[in-house]
């Protein structure tokens, strides 16, 4: 289905869009989340790999990897046996079609893999496109923030759409902010100039646990894109692993009275935000600035190794 202006960063898969070849049925979800950005609680990392898990995949299109990912930033693993090399795994970026394994009418599209580098804009551009060719009914986004709120209470999401009709009626938890880019909002925002339709779920991860895995932030990303999709997803799996990291976190907040302190100021402010939930709850937490410099204090540490985990309050 390689169109003739087709942008040289997209490649379908043989057989797409071909007369017996590969069948792509129009009026999927495409699912996205890029590795690079953001990430707390490896949230929508371990969303992604829940749903490669339940699901048969087959990868229909891949884009350059070579041309948007800086190779010495996020080196490649590569494997050395004895007295050779024997193997090498590159990054890609990829869009997979994903099918149920206990049923394959039920499916959905997922583009993963690692966030480009390079040529946003083209990238961006070949997205849009390819959301055309495939007729994709709707874009999904998949995202998770550190953010002041304690592991004791049901994870917020902020979500965020390209026509407001595809968010109403969920709370607004902010107003305007500025923050670091990253190529899975400007996608949606790309989306929302060509009109196509697109939403984003960011799931709101207690801070002092965001460099930790944290599935239980997984989970509600997954049930909010079942949600908006009508397509049934089993989080029984992470539910499990997100009652022992609660019984775990619980282990370490105990031991520190100061730690216990903090954890239980955000239960405070928390519980008198859900007693206004009817009132605007974007004045009542942190504001534009302060969001921005939480998301960079976040990748700063990323990139320093910086520790993290149960118990760790910042």
């Amino acid at each position: 289905m390689q169109r003739p202006d087709s942008d040289e960063l997209l490649r379908y898969a043989d057989g797409v869009g071909e007369d017996g070849g590969l069948e792509v049925p129009p009026g999927l979800v495409l699912v996205h989340h890029l590795a690079g950005f953001v990430d707390a609680g490896s949230a929508a990392t371990a969303a992604v790999e829940a749903l490669l898990v339940d699901h048969h995949r087959t990868d229909v299109a891949h884009f350059d990897a070579d041309a948007l990912v800086d190779h010495r930033s996020r080196r490649p693993v590569m494997t050395f046996d004895t007295d050779r090399w024997t193997g090498y795994e590159p990054p890609h970026v990829t869009v997979s079609l994903l099918r149920r394994h206990d049923d394959p009418a039920q499916a959905l599209l997922l583009l993963h893999g690692a966030e480009p580098d390079y040529r946003w804009g083209a990238f961006s551009r070949a997205a849009v496109r390819l959301v055309q060719d495939l007729q994709v009914r709707l874009v999904v986004g998949l995202a998770a923030i550190p953010m002041g709120v304690p592991h004791t209470r049901p994870a917020g999401v902020i979500a965020h759409g390209t026509r407001a009709e595809l968010v109403r009626g969920r709370r607004a938890w902010v107003g305007q902010v500025r923050v670091p880019g990253h190529v899975g909002g400007l996608l949606e925002y790309r989306l929302g100039e060509a009109g196509l339709d697109a939403v984003g779920f960011t799931v709101n991860v207690p801070h002092y646990v965001a460099q930790a895995d944290y599935p239980e932030a997984a989970a509600v990303l997954l049930e909010h894109l079942s949600g908006v999709s009508g397509h049934p997803v089993d989080v029984s799996g992470l539910r499990v692993r997100a009652a022992q990291t609660r019984s775990d976190i619980d282990v370490e907040v105990a031991k520190s009275s100061e730690v216990a302190a903090v954890v239980g100021a955000l239960e405070e402010q928390y519980d008198s935000l859900a007693e206004t939930a009817g009132s605007d709850l974007r004045n009542d937490l942190p504001d534009g600035d302060e969001l921005g410099a939480e998301l960079e204090r976040f990748l700063a540490e990323r990139e320093r190794g910086g520790p993290g985990g149960a118990g760790e309050v910042r």
